[in-house]
């Protein structure tokens, strides 16, 4: 990362969760700057969705604090995060199957020529336009924008997922496990799309289970283990074995090739 983008974008101080007597997050301390792109690993319920439904207004935290372009805040509902510009890619993709492109793209902002609550005049062709230019932007071709997600490939709908956050999040974009689902040629695509975010110097937080694509796509990993951030290693300068070691609580000894998929 470059020396000029050192100012920070997000930051947690003591970001703790509880459910009833369950604690699946204790005191979180993290920091995310400026262009930097970052992943979140860990092992099932150690604590990352945990930690970015908290941050994003998905739940709040039963303690601490979030601070967002330097400014403390508290989000309520994931549509006060979106409108801050911070966009998030969830595992579920949270699309509407039975929508084209455009109508999932603009899902909750649609573009009108007049607004009426349910009579609205939605400008259809103004949607279409601008969801061509932001497939563009991110190097997806769509032969077809007004076909129904429900009929498209599991990396189509993705990408348009993955199109839409790029669109609206101008600041932040979070990404849960972007490519678990995906084949080889799809999971290219996306991870494509994640480097032209880099270029573009827009920070990314990805939560993936993928080792080779953690090493090949960020900056710092941060490693989650029972609730607790219990490392933060620079990517070009640790190992998969080490942070193996950190998300199992065990040492891997010298075994340098083993994965973590």
């Amino acid at each position: 990362m470059d020396d000029n983008d050192q100012s920070i974008i997000l930051e947690s101080r003591g970001l703790t969760k509880h459910y009833g007597g369950v604690v699946a997050l204790e005191g979180a301390n993290l920091i995310l700057r400026k262009a930097e792109h970052i992943a979140i690993v860990g092992d099932n319920g150690a604590g990352k969705s945990t930690f970015v439904r908290n941050i994003t207004g998905v739940e709040q935290p039963t303690s601490g604090e979030i601070f967002f372009e330097d400014q403390k805040v508290q989000f309520a509902l994931p549509k006060e995060a979106r409108n801050m510009g911070i966009e998030t890619v969830y595992q579920n993709l949270a699309l509407a199957d039975q929508l084209d492109v455009p109508a999932n793209i603009f899902l909750g902002r649609e573009e009108t020529f007049f607004n009426l609550g349910p009579f609205s005049w939605l400008n259809k062709q103004l949607m279409r336009k601008r969801s061509e230019e932001l497939l563009n932007d991110t190097g997806i071709k769509i032969p077809d924008l007004t076909q129904p997600l429900a009929e498209m490939s599991g990396g189509q709908r993705q990408c348009v997922a993955i199109s839409r956050a790029a669109g609206w999040g101008s600041k932040l974009i979070i990404m849960d496990e972007p490519t678990a689902a995906l084949g080889v040629q799809e999971t290219n695509k996306v991870e494509n799309i994640i480097r032209s975010l880099k270029e573009k110097r827009v920070p990314v937080i990805i939560i993936s289970h993928n080792l080779r694509q953690v090493f090949d796509l960020v900056d710092r990993i941060v490693v989650f283990r029972q609730g607790r951030i219990v490392g933060e290693l620079d990517t070009d300068k640790t190992s998969g074995n080490e942070v193996i070691s950190l998300i199992t609580g065990v040492n891997q000894g010298g075994n340098e090739n083993k994965s973590y998929i």
